[in-house]
C-alpha cells in the first residue's frame, strides 16, 4: 500500500508542477523580469520552502533525542546541495536527451548561471571548512553562519540587478501557453497568477509532506543510520519532486529557467541553511559529510567549467550523475 500511495503522491506533485511553472511564467512576464530572476529566484526560493522547513523543525522540536535532532537538520540541510549538484541537474539532462540526442546542445543565459555557480561555489566552500571550526568558538561559527546568510541577499541584489540588461538582450520571461485558471472563466491578472501560485505551492507541500512520510516507511525496513537517511531520503522525497519543474522548462526548450530553477535553489540551500546549521548544531566533520561536500563541489565546478567553455552538451551533464553514484558507493560500503 505503501507504494501506492508513493505512486499518487508523486502524479500530484507532478500536476502542482506544472500548475506552479505556469504562473510563474505569467507573473514574469507580468513584471517583465528575465527568465533568470524567474528561475533563479522566484521558483528556486518558492519550490526550497517546503523543504527549508524540514531542518529548522528538527532544530526546534521538542524531542528529548538531541543528536537525533541535530542529524536530521544536518542531513537534510547539507543532502539537497548534493542532490541538486549531481542527481537534479543529471535528471534534466536525461529529459532533453530524447527531443535533442545525446550530442544535443543545452543553451541557458551563461552570465546567470555562472553568477549562480560563483556564490554557490564560493559558499559552499565556506561551510565545508567551518565544520572543522572548534567547538569552542562560538563566536567564529555565529560570524560565518551570519556571513553566509548574508552573501544570499548579495546573490539576489546582485541578479535583480542584471535583469534590466538581460531583457533588453531579449531574455524576457514570456509565458508560452495560457494560465491555467483563465480557462475557468477567471481573467488573467495579478491576483489570479497569485492564486494560482499558492494553489500549485500548497499542491506541492501537501505532495512533498505525504512523500516524506512514506518514505520514512519505507527506510525503516532498510535501518538506515539518521544522518545518511536524512542526507538521502529527505531531499530526495522533497528536493527533487519539485525540481520537476525544470524537467518541465527543459522539455519545452526553456533552457535558461531550468537551469535557473536548479542553481538558484544551490545559491539558497548552500548559503541560508548552512548558515543556520553553522549556529544551531554541533557543524563537526564526518566521513559522510566530508564525501557529500566532495562530490558536491565536484558537481559544481563541472558546471562551472561547462558554462567557462560556453558548450553544455547533453552528454556532459551524465558526469553530474556518476557523482551521485560515486558518493553512494562511498557511504554504503
Amino acid at each position: 500500500m505503501v507504494f501506492v500511495n508513493l505512486c499518487i503522491l508523486l502524479v500530484i506533485i507532478l500536476v502542482a508542477a506544472e500548475i506552479f511553472t505556469n504562473a510563474l511564467e505569467h507573473l514574469g512576464q507580468r513584471l517583465k523580469i528575465s527568465e533568470g530572476v524567474t528561475g533563479s529566484i522566484f521558483a528556486a526560493v518558492g519550490t526550497a520552502l517546503p523543504e527549508t522547513s524540514i531542518p529548522l523543525i528538527a532544530l526546534l522540536s521538542f524531542s528529548q533525542n538531541i543528536d537525533v535532532r541535530h542529524d536530521i537538520s544536518v542531513g537534510a540541510i547539507l543532502g539537497a546541495p548534493l542532490m541538486l549538484s549531481t542527481l537534479a541537474i543529471f535528471i534534466m539532462g536525461v529529459a532533453a536527451f530524447k527531443k535533442r540526442g545525446v550530442k544535443g546542445s543545452l543553451s541557458p543565459e551563461l552570465s546567470g548561471l555562472k553568477r549562480d555557480l560563483n556564490y554557490f561555489i564560493v559558499a559552499f566552500l565556506i561551510a565545508g571548512l567551518a565544520l572543522y571550526i572548534p567547538k569552542e568558538l562560538n563566536e567564529l561559527k555565529y560570524f560565518v553562519g551570519i556571513s553566509l546568510i548574508l552573501i544570499y541577499f548579495f546573490y539576489v541584489r546582485e541578479t535583480i540587478r542584471a535583469s534590466s540588461e538581460l531583457v533588453e538582450k531579449g531574455h524576457v520571461t514570456e509565458a508560452d501557453r495560457p494560465m491555467f485558471i483563465s480557462r475557468l472563466g477567471f481573467s488573467d491578472n495579478k491576483i489570479t497568477i497569485i492564486v494560482q501560485l499558492m494553489i500549485g505551492l500548497g499542491l506541492i507541500v501537501i505532495g512533498a509532506r505525504g512523500f516524506i512520510y512514506n518514505i520514512e516507511i519505507v527506510s525503516n525496513m532498510l535501518g538506515v543510520s539518521v544522518l545518511l537517511l536524512s542526507i538521502l531520503i529527505v531531499p530526495i522525497a522533497t528536493e527533487l519532486p519539485e525540481k520537476i519543474n525544470s524537467v518541465l522548462w527543459i522539455r519545452r526548450g526553456r533552457d535558461t529557467l531550468a537551469f535557473g530553477n536548479i542553481t538558484g535553489a544551490m545559491v539558497f540551500q548552500g548559503t541560508i541553511l548552512p548558515g543556520i546549521g553553522i549556529m544551531l548544531t554541533p557543524w563537526e566533520a564526518q566521513k559522510e559529510l566530508l564525501f557529500l561536500f566532495v562530490a558536491t563541489l565536484l558537481g559544481a565546478l563541472w558546471l562551472r567549467y561547462l558554462a567557462y567553455n560556453s558548450s553544455i552538451k547533453i552528454w556532459h551533464l551524465i558526469l553530474n550523475g556518476t557523482f551521485y553514484l560515486g558518493y553512494l558507493f562511498l557511504v554504503l560500503t
